[in-house]
């Protein structure tokens, strides 16, 4: 629904600019017409002399904006939120979590320095009470000490089981919220690239902005194969996912998600890309890694994968398009000539 200018943007768009801009462009406004509206903004800043750097570019789009029709700033509003990236409500999340979790630490400590002191305060008492028995002439008075003690130690015992509790009530609300920000973490804690929870959603996302504006995606899986011998351990294996995950990462353009799916297996989501630019990346990776060794335990290991390709379709779940990809792998496994294999699906 984007428009002709109707009226100057700031004091560098005068009306018979407006005016010779509308003469000269006759837009159409339809339902995927945001490139065409980028191309206004891109105008606007080319003919002042406004270097279309991407802040200029953002402020310049906004200005626009405010001079279209409703439903045309509805539309791209609606565009805007779909595709706007959640960070900073994450991170008002996470720091509600963090400051919360610190709160807690803070009372469990407070708590434990109460216990401290509590069981200083015994060990004078005890202190005093052997004092007491060391002078005592008769079985009565040894008694009375022995009472004493007794009291003491039933008043500390009731002290430290209301401390105790208090500190495991803490202690479990700061797992929950430990559990909490875990559950919420983009990245994986060992690989350093995304985890598995934030590639299914960033995969869900993607199936609707294909289906919103018709481009293409595709999706990469590589499964990395290593014959680790007598040092078949976890340490070791972590150091060879690292490997992998970082080859992977200098393989990727900004956009792309790369992220550890399971067991081995690696995935790939490539933004605007359609099969061959995915073939093409497939061929640098399987390259890349092919000419990649490391050593551990004086032992230099070859690093191989198999790659499996698929397109993101508008018509299939996240589970499905996964499920093509590994397909792809299982077919490099059949036959052994192919670097990579390719299954698509039909939207």
């Amino acid at each position: 629904m984007s428009g002709t200018f109707r009226s100057e943007i700031d004091s560098n768009v005068t009306d018979s600019e407006t005016y010779s801009e509308a003469k000269n462009s006759v837009i159409i406004e339809s339902e995927y017409d945001l490139g065409v509206y980028s191309k206004e903004v891109l105008a606007i800043l080319i003919k002042n002399d406004i270097p279309p750097t991407p802040n200029n570019f953002s402020i310049y789009f906004d200005k626009l904006l405010k001079k279209k029709s409703q439903t045309f700033r509805d539309h791209i509003i609606s565009i805007l939120e779909f595709e706007e990236n959640t960070k900073d409500e994450e991170s008002v999340l996470a720091e509600q979590s963090l400051k919360e979790g610190f709160l807690l630490m803070k009372n469990i400590l407070s708590a434990t320095a109460n216990l401290y002191k509590n069981i200083f305060f015994m060990t004078k008492i005890l202190t005093k009470r052997k004092q007491e028995l060391e002078e005592c002439s008769n079985i009565q008075e040894t008694k009375s000490v022995l009472l004493s003690l007794e009291s003491d130690i039933s008043k500390l015992t009731v002290i430290l089981k209301k401390r105790g509790s208090s500190i495991k009530s803490v202690y479990n609300n700061s797992i929950e919220i430990l559990k909490n920000i875990q559950s919420n973490t983009k990245f994986h804690d060992k690989y350093g690239i995304y985890n598995k929870r934030y590639l299914i959603t960033k995969i869900e996302q993607e199936i609707e902005l294909v289906r919103k504006f018709k481009y293409k995606s595709s999706l990469i899986m590589t499964e990395a194969i290593y014959e680790l011998g007598d040092v078949n351990n976890d340490k070791a294996v972590v150091l060879l996912r690292k490997t992998v995950a970082r080859l992977l990462f200098k393989t990727s353009k900004r956009n792309d998600i790369v992220a550890y799916y399971e067991n081995d297996l690696f995935v790939m989501l490539l933004k605007h890309t359609d099969i061959e630019g995915a073939k093409q990346a497939s061929k640098r990776i399987y390259d890349l890694v092919s000419n990649s060794s490391f050593l551990l335990a004086d032992r230099e290991i070859k690093l191989k994968i198999s790659i499996g390709i698929t397109n993101i379709t508008e018509n299939n779940s996240v589970e499905e398009i996964i499920s093509s990809a590994k397909n792809g792998i299982k077919k490099v496994y059949e036959n052994p000539d192919l670097d990579f294999a390719v299954l698509l699906r039909n939207s």
